[in-house]
């Protein structure tokens, strides 16, 4: 075969190959991280942790209830609440940053930034019951009331059931901002070994030019092979 020939054949090839990988390969390719996690997701008593940042605009109790009710349920925890404020200067600030440990036993710890109140929760204690202490004292001092904040809280499950959990969670609007454990260890052990996309393209191609090369010259190899497998016996049988 003529060089031009076999230039466009190998050109074709890895059209054919990237192409090919693109579109057929690569979604494939893409589900290997959920692949190799299956092995962890059905080993007993494996748990995974989630880190959930919810709003209180939310019905956070309903979401319990339901979490709880679920196969494969471990624990939930409301460990922690941030209330916006506005861009405190030094004397706001200094003022909420030595009062707000004295509203109410159950703040864990708090602390005070330029525009946000965090607070962290004890064990037991939710976020509602948090909002609404606070509330009620800054409705007494400021004649308003505090309805919003942000909610931290950790969910803990089952491996098995982590699809589960994310599909409910999702009903709700929430996507956990972090997840723990050998189900997610893989995933991201996975997903740091594997090619971008551009590069598992070219390996698609690649793997297509290699085809046609063998292709092309299969004629020549094969009877090559055959005497080369007949010397080796021949040689045997002397």
């Amino acid at each position: 075969m003529p060089k031009r020939e076999i230039l466009l054949v190998l050109v074709v090839a890895f059209f054919i190959g990237a192409v090919g990988g693109a579109f057929f390969l690569q979604p494939i390719y893409e589900e290997l991280p959920e692949i190799t996690s299956f092995v962890e997701k059905n080993i007993p008593n494996n748990e995974e942790t989630l880190y959930l940042d919810l709003s209180s605009s939310l019905d956070t109790n309903k979401l319990h209830d339901e979490l709880s009710k679920m196969e494969g349920f471990k624990s939930y925890d409301e460990t922690s609440i941030s209330i916006p404020m506005w861009g405190f200067n030094q004397k706001e600030h200094d003022y909420f940053d030595g009062i707000v440990g004295n509203i109410d036993s159950h703040y864990k710890n708090y602390n005070v930034t330029s525009n946000k109140i965090n607070i962290e929760l004890e064990d037991n204690y939710t976020s509602s019951q948090a909002l609404k202490s606070f509330s009620d004292w800054y409705k007494l001092v400021y004649g308003e009331t505090i309805s919003y904040a942000q909610i931290k809280a950790v969910l803990v499950i089952d491996s098995s059931q982590l699809d589960k959990f994310k599909e409910v969670l999702l009903e709700y609007g929430v996507v956990p901002t972090k997840i723990e454990g050998p189900v997610q260890d893989t995933i991201n052990s996975t997903n740091s070994s594997m090619l971008s996309n551009f590069e598992f393209i070219l390996v698609c191609g690649g793997f297509g030019i290699i085809v046609a090369i063998i292709g092309i010259y299969m004629d020549s190899v094969v009877p090559a092979y055959r005497r080369f497998k007949k010397a080796i016996n021949t040689k045997r049988k002397r």
